[in-house]
């Protein structure tokens, strides 16, 4: 992908509002893999990686704004993800783009990402709607270093709409591959038991962005 082209298409951002209203499920081998917090959460086999994409589906305990705000917000993704150790953005060609560096503890190597980002409000159906596109690419001012592992494969797709009080529907989609030599059952472990503290993490996130604003 080059920047500059546009990352995403007014199609995208409209299929993730339908996919809220109806979401996908049927036609692929979607499994319903838990429930909890007012989230299903499903999963889908990536088959030439043997990792899984997800998606949760549900309510969450935060406005649909307040929810974009926070995932728009690089310093939540800092004091949220203790692995991050730097996180900015700049311009490329006319689109902005997002760097991660990621440090792990000596068994893992040094991991980078580079992503580019997009958030819309909608007015699809009558509804309002957020949506929130995120997508790895490469461009010349992020080249790959050798001491890092570059995340190519990641995918996250939000989208939220009002339930009528102060909380939010939500569908959200999710695929990343870390690259390297983890095995796939070891990352699919971890990404299972680390869901339900993820939802946690996000409305507590949000009443902490609530209260700083």
């Amino acid at each position: 992908m080059e920047p500059g082209a546009g990352a995403f298409s007014e199609e995208q951002f409209r299929e993730a509002c339908a996919e809220l209203q109806r979401p996908a499920l049927s036609g692929a081998s979607w499994e319903l893999l838990v429930e909890t917090q007012g989230i299903s959460v499903y999963r889908l086999l990536d088959e030439p990686t043997g990792l899984y994409e997800y998606k949760l589906i549900g309510t969450l305990r935060a406005p649909p704004d307040l929810l974009a705000d926070t995932c728009m917000d690089l310093g939540y993704i800092k004091r949220r993800i203790p692995q991050v150790t730097e996180a900015y953005e700049t311009e490329c060609n006319g689109e902005t783009v997002i760097y991660l560096k990621m440090e792990f503890p000596f068994l893992l190597s040094r991991r980078d990402c580079v992503y580019v980002q997009q958030r819309r409000e909608l007015d699809f159906r009558g509804r309002k709607i957020q949506v929130v596109l995120a997508k790895g690419t490469s461009v010349p001012q992020f080249p790959e270093r050798s001491d890092f592992i570059r995340v190519r494969q990641c995918q996250m797709k939000l989208a939220m709409e009002s339930d009528g009080s102060n909380r939010s529907k939500v569908l959200i989609y999710c695929f990343i591959n870390p690259g390297g030599r983890i095995p796939s059952w070891i990352i699919n472990l971890v990404a299972k038991n680390g869901i339900p503290g993820f939802l946690a993490d996000l409305e507590d996130a949000c009443l902490r962005y609530q209260r700083r604003t």
